[in-house]
């Protein structure tokens, strides 16, 4: 008899109740328990946890009772919170599906299925895996047909489902991927439609016709974003497009003009911006009057999305990627592009260059210049402004090196010192990190809208944006003005807040505004030789900094990190945030991404292009290329940096080892950000490092040992290597040092 019961309580076993995918997934991360964890604790392998939590694969016994038991307590101490309802209102999973318009005689009605059940909100993430398996196929037909899994789930607040407006009720993007001779496109919340377009070009038409994606405008007279369709490597083949590029297209950033897809596309009279059909291709027909037909594709697999900033996104299954994407899509806009690309669109975006005009005499309304835009045409720099090879300095010598006194040079610290005897003496190197540090420099930042007026002898105007020829020389930082008191400082551990190397500066040299107001805030007087300035001037980036500051403090709150955290709470909710959900975690790298490459877009150099020293290159013809605005920002930032340093030597007689643009290392007598940082009674010293999640605060870069500091500038032969570069894992490689 003990055989049959063995037999028996194996046959239930095996059959041991789970909840649905999504939900495994979401209690295991309420619970902050890793995959490997998981795995390590049910002997298996950490795909096979993946697997389960995406309905890809299902636990066999012994593993399956097992798993069943874990997460049986996991609900009772997490249980799905579902909102109550008012009276005789249910509440469905996602935001109700709009009402489409009524079809025309010559257009059939659409079947749609809207998604029902209660909503729970997850823990501590807003992507959730779709699980393709459980997602039925039925018969393709020529009209978009919305499929949802089999096991409902909620949509997380951050993982958008489509919004109010009926245009773009499937929201922004869609992963379309082909399966089993089926094409299905992957929208944001869980949402899948089957695709009938057998062609790129059917397709684009489906997109623009049936699919109904695309975002709202973000400002009053900005534009939709148009949709955007991410190809799968399964997608591209079935479309005639190659998986992956060749070297020579690689290079070239698109495929060649005779390929067979971009003629299929020409004969259904679509064009390809000037930049082809590349990893981020624009196929789009002249518009008819207000009416856009424009479509964005990506394809990851010709590495539209960098795996600098987007890590292995291009390598997820399409659910995942499609609600990765939305969920950056709807905190930051739909990509038009790489991060930087996007962070520049951004600002065109919330700043549109025209706007409608009031109706005139007969009524109609005409397009003019938006105020607090940068226009719709390009201005030129001011000479010391423009990069080597600019236009406006094609008189030069072919080979003259340009002097601090013709070229403007503002950029992020790269500075660092010998240890002191005393600082050899601490055990530890500890570096501390500031958050968004470039957004933080935007914030609040009077830039100049329009051309620069050439100035001579100017008296210096901190609130009049543009380029000071000055003489900074004079500045002596072992004495300065704090709080309108003179302090007494270590100049000689501190590094010039004027020059990115640090170094004092040897005569007039070209800054941006806040570079010379620190100085007449440190107590010293300037004298201008002359300047470009700009009268034309307001704060630009204000909404731009908003909106990514926003995108960053919602995303990184879904990762269990927020922004009223005291500060050894905060340090504890940052270590190991990635792990919690690394899919968020990419969504955080991209928003980062965003603000540096909006930033140095602003200043983009020639790319290839056949382009020679002198000529114009194509980012010139752009309103956004300006490199003042990118000096100012870059300028701020460093400036920002320096002021704080300045206040923690002031107040602690501590003084950085080493900076690296947005990063400061310190030698400290404990591990921790806190064993040096003053903190009294909860609070920061005012005006200096406070540690915190809101761009312009600190976190932890990493701690290493003040040995391992001095074995590898020994190692190398270089006393001044720059430390913060490798303190958060201490690896140095001989490709970084220049060896």
């Amino acid at each position: 008899m003990s055989e049959l019961f063995d037999a028996v309580d194996a046959l239930i076993a095996s059959r041991s109740p789970l909840p649905p995918p999504a939900e495994r997934k979401r209690l295991r991360q309420a619970h902050g328990l890793t995959l490997d964890e998981v795995a390590a604790a049910l002997q298996v392998r950490r795909a096979t946890v993946s697997g389960w939590e995406a309905g890809k694969t299902e636990p066999r016994p012994p593993e399956r009772d097992a798993y069943a038991r874990m997460l049986k307590q996991l609900a009772q101490l997490y249980p799905a919170v579902a909102p109550v309802p008012p009276e005789d209102t249910a509440i469905p999973e996602t935001p109700a599906v709009p009402a489409a318009p009524a079809p025309s005689a010559a257009e059939p009605a659409q079947a749609r299925t809207a998604p029902t059940g209660p909503a729970a909100k997850p823990a501590n993430t807003a992507l959730r895996p779709v699980a393709p398996a459980a997602v039925p196929r039925p018969a393709v037909s020529t009209r978009p047909t919305s499929r949802r899994p089999a096991a409902k789930r909620a949509a997380p607040a951050s993982a958008p489902a489509g919004g109010a407006d009926p245009r773009f009720e499937n929201g922004p993007l869609a992963v379309v991927d082909v399966a089993d001779g089926q094409v299905l496109a992957y929208c944001v919340g869980g949402l899948v439609l089957d695709v009938a377009a057998k062609s790129l070009p059917a397709l684009v038409e489906w997109t623009l016709r049936e699919g109904r994606f695309g975002q709202p405008k973000l400002s009053g007279p900005g534009k939709d974003a148009d949709p955007l369709i991410v190809l799968t490597g399964a997608a591209c083949e079935h479309y005639g497009l190659p998986v992956t590029l060749t070297q020579q297209e690689r290079l070239a950033g698109r495929l060649p003009e005779g390929h067979k897809v971009i003629k299929q596309l020409t004969r259904a009279n679509w064009q390809l911006t000037k930049r082809g059909f590349g990893p981020w291709a624009r196929i789009y027909r002249p518009a008819q009057g207000s009416e856009r037909a424009c479509v964005q594709l990506c394809i990851p697999s010709w590495d539209a999305l960098d795996t600098r900033h987007w890590a292995d996104a291009g390598q997820l299954p399409p659910a995942d990627l499609a609600r990765l994407l939305g969920t950056y899509a709807a905190r930051v806009m739909t990509p038009r592009g790489s991060t930087a690309v996007t962070g520049l669109e951004l600002m065109t975006a919330l700043h549109p260059p025209t706007r409608a005009s009031e109706p005139d005499a007969t009524g109609k309304r005409h397009s003019e210049h938006n105020p607090g835009s940068l226009g719709k045409d390009p201005v030129d720099c001011a000479p010391c402004e423009a990069p080597d090879g600019h236009p406006l300095l094609a008189d030069l010598p072919r080979f003259h090196q340009r002097t601090p006194a013709e070229v403007l040079v503002e950029e992020a610290y790269d500075w660092a010192r010998p240890l002191t005897d005393a600082e050899c003496l601490r055990p530890h190197l500890v570096g501390i990190d500031v958050n968004m540090a470039f957004a933080a420099g935007a914030n609040g930042l009077n830039v100049g809208l329009g051309a620069p007026t050439h100035v001579k002898s100017p008296v210096f105007d901190p609130k009049l944006p543009g380029s000071w020829l000055v003489d900074l020389s004079h500045v002596d930082l072992s004495r300065v003005k704090l709080a309108k008191q003179w302090t007494d400082l270590d100049g000689e551990l501190l590094p010039s807040p004027f020059t990115p190397k640090g170094e004092r500066p040897q005569g007039p040299a070209w800054y941006a505004t806040p570079t010379v107001a620190y100085a007449v805030e440190l107590g010293y007087d300037v004298r201008p030789v002359e300047a470009y300035v700009r009268h034309d001037n307001g704060r630009y980036l204000d909404a731009w900094y908003n909106r990514l500051r926003d995108a960053y403090l919602a995303t990184m709150a879904d990762l269990g990190v927020y922004a009223d955290m005291p500060p050894a709470e905060f340090l504890a909710a940052m270590d190991g945030y990635r792990q919690r959900d690394p899919q968020l975690a990419i969504v955080v790298s991209a928003i980062k991404a965003t603000v540096k490459g909006g930033i140095g877009k602003l200043r983009e150099r020639p790319r290839g292009e056949g382009w020679k020293p002198g000529q114009p290159w194509r980012a010139l013809a752009r309103p956004t290329w300006r490199p003042d605005i990118r000096a100012a920002v870059i300028s701020r930032t460093r400036i920002n940096m320096h002021r704080k340093i300045v206040r923690h030597a002031a107040f602690t007689g501590q003084y950085p080892v080493a900076i690296l643009s947005d990063c400061a290392v310190y030698a400290s007598d404990g591990p921790s950000p806190l064993d040096f940082l003053p903190y009294r009674d909860g609070k920061p010293l005012p005006g200096g490092f406070k540690l915190g999640l809101n761009p312009g605060l600190v976190k932890h870069e990493g701690t290493q040992s003040v040995l391992w500091g001095e074995g590898v500038r020994e190692q190398f032969n270089a006393p001044e290597l720059n430390l913060a570069r490798y303190i958060k894992d201490g690896t140095v490689t001989d490709q970084d040092t220049g060896e």
